[in-house]
């Protein structure tokens, strides 16, 4: 699993640290002496799938560098109820500061990750794989996207930048004789350097399907919104015209749930996006008992 960047997500942070510390934690400071040291330990209230542990680090060390996490259970690896995922040592008043920031982080990041492992189960058995979409909370792409990968998914275009896909609304700027000009588009996406790959979104097989199937050089063909026997359709019109396994994949997007996933899987989909691993997923119950 490819690791996160951590210096990339410094600033949401050190954001985060901010807008609730303020001048300072005013209840921590009336309670406790400053030389106060103690030791909490972080708890999983729930089954889980772990995800952020090494961000919970790093925020302990923006409060005081003498607070020490030893992690006892790992991104990507699961927690059932009442599993200690780390343990704090060090200074009591910004152990406590700590807390909210650093659950925020964990329960967030742990909950996209739990969710995407549902979905990974769900269509065990199969060739398909799940993926991401850009539906994630504006500064958190990076993390989310990291979640996603501990989740056993696997992360689509991280931005505008890293990959092209040429969807319907820009299919429906090239008229309906769009075949011509979109191969010529196609070529001249070959030439850029960097991409991650070239996908072409259709709404329709028998009128879209088949002449996107002819152009040369598409990496992926993203089937939006449609039911399973439009994807077995779709399966076989790729498999006829350019061979069984061979480009481009076809990749599922559009009203698919844990319900639906299975089914959708088993019509033959090499990948399915899925935009709720991210914006719809669910924090978990994690918690810092002393």
């Amino acid at each position: 699993m490819k690791k996160m960047n951590i210096e990339k997500v410094r600033p949401l942070i050190q954001m985060a640290i901010e807008e609730d510390l303020g001048q300072g934690d005013l209840t921590s400071e009336l309670l406790f002496e400053h030389d106060a040291i103690d030791k909490s330990t972080i708890i999983s209230r729930e089954e889980i799938i772990v995800c952020g542990m090494d961000i919970a680090r790093e925020i302990l060390k923006c409060y005081d560098e003498k607070l020490e996490l030893t992690i006892r259970i790992n991104d990507g690896q699961p927690a059932h109820v009442g599993n200690k995922l780390g343990v704090i040592e060090g200074p009591l008043r910004p152990m406590l500061s700590a807390e909210r920031v650093m659950l925020n982080f964990l329960q967030r990041l742990s909950g996209i990750a739990t969710t995407t492992r549902k979905y990974v189960r769900a269509i065990q058995g199969t060739k398909a794989k799940i993926y991401d979409t850009r539906k994630t909370m504006p500064g958190w792409r990076i993390l989310e996207k990291y979640a996603v990968r501990c989740g056993g998914g696997y992360n689509h275009r991280i931005g505008l930048y890293d990959g092209i896909l040429i969807k319907d609304n820009h299919l429906a700027q090239l008229g309906k004789d769009f075949q011509s000009k979109l191969r010529k588009i196609i070529d001249e996406a070959q030439k850029i350097k960097g991409i991650r790959f070239i996908a072409v979104e259709v709404d329709h097989v028998d009128d879209q399907l088949n002449y996107v199937l002819e152009i040369p050089g598409i990496d992926i063909v993203l089937l939006d919104n449609m039911g399973q026997w439009q994807l077995k359709h779709a399966v076989e019109m790729r498999d006829e015209m350019c061979g069984k396994g061979k480009k481009p994949l076809l990749e599922a997007s559009g009203n698919i749930s844990l319900s639906n996933v299975s089914a959708v899987a088993q019509c033959g989909i090499d990948r399915i996006a899925i935009g709720a691993i991210t914006h719809s997923a669910q924090a978990v119950d994690i918690g810092l008992d002393r």
